[in-house]
């Protein structure tokens, strides 16, 4: 013993007491993980005004240790009686509730230095008072505490003179774990546990004696590749819910590229720098694979000001049945629904975006290029390639869509955009591979619907076709079906009187040329030898369904103007009469 060293005086005695309450809020074996038991001394060293805290691993020959080194303001012989030894003390009713420096202090309950022993046995503690020059060093045993059944329990002590540190050491002897240290573990898990580290509060990890790491704030998400991120209060201003503590919640929620881990998901709440609830996803169904993406933390200082106490003992999980918190859960579940929904935005663009690029595709020039009908189609299917939903689920949706409206059975002549009445009068005989048979039904039903039109039924079709189409000068008296007129009357376009008569006796001889083609043969010969041939391809059948499409269209505008003028013919008769 040294000549500054004294043995503890009969008149003086450490003792550690319990409230009655204790027994109610902790086994002793509150933390069992390394993380969460040095979280209390890492809490205590923050309220204690420290600048640093060192955390020291070590271990040697099998033998683990660890050491947790405070620069803070200390404790004196009292204080040490009646607050760090005093198991169930509310630091916040019995004493500031805010250091020197204006820190709002982290504990509460005044449990955590029994969660040590979830760990070890012996704790040795050594404590200096800022300028008191009086160090007290004492010694926590766990069997011993369990030997006092619950009354006071009388640590041996020695105290030092002419000390002139400040600060708590406080190291853990014999640890009880198996596994190796690994202090860059340590430090990530660490910084889930706190948001209070900054140039006022710094904490290293040293392992053996080796060069400290830092535990900081950016560590939450050091192993999270982040795609995309939102800040509040700024993204939740925008939230109706109209909740008293909405601009007070403030924080950052990030989405990873690829799924994350599951330790990393879900949004960890802290209170005054420390943690109050794990992560979670607050009630929300986390069926949706979007939930594997997302993790955040948002500060709600405010919960350490409810009057009732809502924090679990163990810091994990704040008690959400309490009505006080009914209204936090509420607006955390909205903005978590909102971040959903812009993530499903965002993601959609940036998966678009990058099978564009990796196709080698310019997404403005093919849409641009679309005709009105195929639009939709490209539209539609760089929704479904990019949607971020279940991968497999939407392979099937992608499939479907391009079964349905690309490339359904038969997908050429669908792709061919033919008339509907054609493709019904067509269809069941080019799925039989009898393509001058689909040509002849497609013919009759074109002039058809022509005698329907115009009632002539005692004709043959190509005098039919050189009854009503052709040019003529008085063809609106004549009752001629024109294929111009309707542009003419629509968009007050001239057409003069060559380019008329080229179109309309042009519409002419291909009506009478795919009669000549395609109907006047099956009508005369037996369609057997037709079809097998192998004369008409099925794109050669194609091409002319396609043909008869466009004359067809063409028809359809000069019905539209030849029923308007029948119309007004009859009833100027009419008025007459």
């Amino acid at each position: 013993m040294s000549d500054n060293e004294c043995e503890g005086s009969s008149k003086r005695k450490l003792t550690m007491s319990f409230d009655p309450k204790t027994i109610e809020h902790l086994g002793i074996n509150m933390y069992s993980s390394l993380p969460n038991a040095l979280a209390e001394l890492v809490a205590n060293a923050y309220d204690a005004d420290a600048r640093a805290v060192y955390i020291n691993l070590t271990d040697k020959e099998g033998q683990k240790s660890v050491e947790v080194v405070d620069d803070g303001c200390g404790m004196d012989f009292d204080e040490i009686n009646d607050k760090f030894l005093r198991i169930g003390r509310n630091r916040r009713k019995d004493g500031a509730k805010t250091s020197p420096s204006g820190r709002k202090a982290t504990g509460k309950k005044g449990l955590g230095k029994l969660a040590l022993f979830g760990l070890c046995d012996v704790i040795d503690i050594e404590t200096v008072k800022e300028s008191s020059g009086e160090k007290t060093k004492f010694t926590l045993n766990r069997n011993a505490i369990n030997a006092a059944h619950g009354h006071a329990y009388e640590p041996e002590f020695r105290i030092v003179t002419d000390a002139k540190d400040k600060g708590t050491t406080i190291k853990l002897q014999n640890l009880k774990r198996k596994s190796a240290f690994d202090k860059e573990e340590l430090a990530d898990s660490l910084a889930r546990l706190f948001d209070c580290f900054d140039t006022n509060f710094r904490c290293y990890i040293s392992f053996n004696g080796d060069e400290d790491i830092e535990v900081d704030n950016k560590r939450k998400f050091k192993n999270i590749d982040g795609q995309f991120s939102w800040s509040l209060p700024e993204f939740s201003k925008d939230i109706k819910l109209d909740y008293l503590h909405k601009r007070e919640i403030k924080g950052k929620i990030i989405s990873a590229k690829t799924p994350l881990k599951a330790g990393l998901r879900g949004i960890i709440l802290f209170a005054n720098g420390r943690l109050v609830n794990a992560a979670e996803f607050f009630g929300i169904p986390t069926s949706s694979h979007v939930f594997s993406y997302l993790a955040g933390w948002l500060d709600v200082d405010f919960v350490d000001d409810i009057p009732e106490d809502v924090i679990a003992t163990n810091r994990q999980s704040l008690n959400w049945d309490n009505p006080a918190l009914e209204g936090l859960r509420q607006f955390l579940e909205q903005i978590l629904r909102k971040v959903i929904a812009d993530w499903r935005d965002k993601r959609k663009e940036a998966n678009k975006n990058e099978a564009m690029k990796a196709a080698n595709i310019d997404e403005e020039r093919w849409l641009n290029t679309q005709s009105e009908r195929t639009r939709p189609l490209v539209k539609e299917i760089m929704t479904i390639a990019s949607n971020p939903d279940d991968e497999e689920k939407e392979k099937g949706k992608l499939l479907r869509f391009v079964h349905d409206n690309v490339l359904r059975e038969y997908a050429e002549y669908h792709l061919h955009y033919l008339h509907p009445l054609i493709i019904r009068a067509s269809e069941q005989a080019y799925r039989g591979e009898d393509y001058y048979g689909a040509c002849f039904h497609a013919v009759t039903c074109y002039t058809q619907k022509i005698r329907e039109c115009v009632d002539f039924p005692d004709s043959s079709d190509v005098n039919l076709i050189g009854r009503y189409f052709g040019y003529e000068e008085n063809e609106r008296t004549t009752g001629k079906l024109s294929v111009t007129e309707k542009y003419k009357s629509s968009d007050d376009i001239i057409l003069d009187k060559d380019t008329k008569k080229g179109i309309e006796d042009g519409h002419k001889c291909l009506s009478e040329g795919m009669i000549r083609a395609f109907r006047n043969p099956l009508a005369h010969k037996v369609p057997y030898n037709l079809r097998k041939s192998k004369l008409l391809t099925d794109l050669d059948c194609l091409d002319a369904l396609s043909l008869l499409s466009h004359l067809f269209r063409r028809l359809d505008d000069a019905i539209e103007v030849y029923n308007s003028e029948k119309m007004a013919r009859d009833t100027g008769s009419d008025k007459q009469t």
